[in-house]
């Protein structure tokens, strides 16, 4: 066995707006179609309908599953999960539907994806893509907390990515096999017709089987720039922290139009029509100075794919802007007073 790519997916604070409403338009979409309303699908959450169409728009872990569970008590149909889930298009999935169709493979799209799942609003505590036997097996770790939530939410979750990678390589999506950790429910032979591939269950685990072959498959829509562009741009949506100030955000967005991912302040100051004075005045009154946005913005991205993924400390340093690691290791022990290593491990 060979594991590609674990992502721990999950905020270790469950309440924390930290997951975006990326998806739910395809469940609100289903839903409206049985005639039922986005304000019934969102009750009791404190989520209003006019966040769906709102990018920086951030939600909780545990309002999600309360959308989910009044999608299921809702909805007409016992199958709501893997209709919904067929809705789904690219631009259900912002940016990262972007990256994803325009990566150069599909092994690049789907770990791409990995690491940036915090951004489709996951459910489950990890998740893992590894190789076996000439199958590539994505596993769900830690499903038993969704209790009897589990069966709507694994429909929804493999329907959804079953649309969004037969979009990304522009046919139907081959998989092998699929298997869960719940009885057959009674729509299961929707689950044949959905899936098109064998379907076990009642096992001890979660997986997702495919023909590794697929993932050297290009992408039929690949375009580097695209994908440099949009990537740039989920990693710094990651980086994002509620309620930042309005400036900040500007700069971060400067950021993702500069050549240069962390560009200096003049850069910044010219793409927003400010002086470098005022830029650096204006910063100043909310305590802040740029080289302290950057760094916040780079120590976030760094953070997570150290918690999140498996990339290499070099690989980690490249993507949060360093020439070198060892740049990148005196300033991450500068941020956080622990080296990139031990903060891994630590987490």
């Amino acid at each position: 066995m060979t594991t590609i790519k674990t992502v721990s997916s999950l905020s270790a604070d469950l309440d924390a707006p930290t997951q975006s409403l990326l998806g739910l338009a395809a469940l609100a979409a289903e839903l409206a179609a049985q005639g039922v309303s986005v304000k019934d699908l969102f009750a009791r959450t404190g989520v209003r309908p006019w966040q769906l169409e709102d990018p920086q728009a951030r939600i909780s872990h545990r309002q999600r599953l309360t959308i989910y569970r009044n999608a299921r008590a809702l909805s007409k149909r016992p199958d709501i999960g893997l209709l919904a889930g067929a809705r789904q298009r690219i631009s259900d999935y912002g940016i990262l539907g972007y990256a994803m169709v325009s990566s150069s493979t599909f092994g690049e799209a789907l770990t791409f994806s990995l690491e940036h799942i915090t951004m489709a609003g996951p459910v489950v505590a990890q998740i893992s893509l590894s190789i076996e036997d000439g199958s590539a097996i994505l596993r769900s770790h830690g499903v038993e907390s969704l209790g009897g939530l589990l069966p709507f939410t694994a429909e929804f979750w493999r329907s959804s990515m079953t649309a969004l990678f037969s979009r990304v390589l522009e046919a139907p999506f081959p998989s092998t096999r699929m298997i869960f950790p719940f009885r057959a429910p009674a729509h299961w032979r929707n689950y044949e017709r959905m899936f098109n591939c064998p379907i076990d269950f009642g096992a001890e685990s979660m997986e997702w089987h495919f023909g590794a072959s697929l993932l050297d498959y290009p992408c039929p829509n690949a375009n580097p720039i695209t994908a440099q562009v949009c990537q740039q741009f989920c990693d710094l949506v990651m980086a994002e922290q509620p309620g930042e100030a309005d400036l900040v955000r500007q700069i971060r967005v400067a950021c993702l139009n500069s050549s240069t991912r962390f560009p200096p302040a003049k850069e910044i100051a010219a793409q927003l029509g400010l002086s470098l004075r005022t830029l650096h005045r204006r910063l100043a009154q909310d305590g802040l100075s740029y080289q302290s946005v950057l760094d916040d913005m780079r120590r976030t991205v760094a953070t997570e794919f150290l918690q999140n993924t498996h990339l290499l400390i070099d690989q980690v340093a490249e993507r949060v802007g360093f020439a070198d690691a060892t740049s990148f290791r005196k300033a991450f022990r500068k941020w956080t007073g622990q080296s990139p290593t031990h903060y891994r491990r630590a987490g």
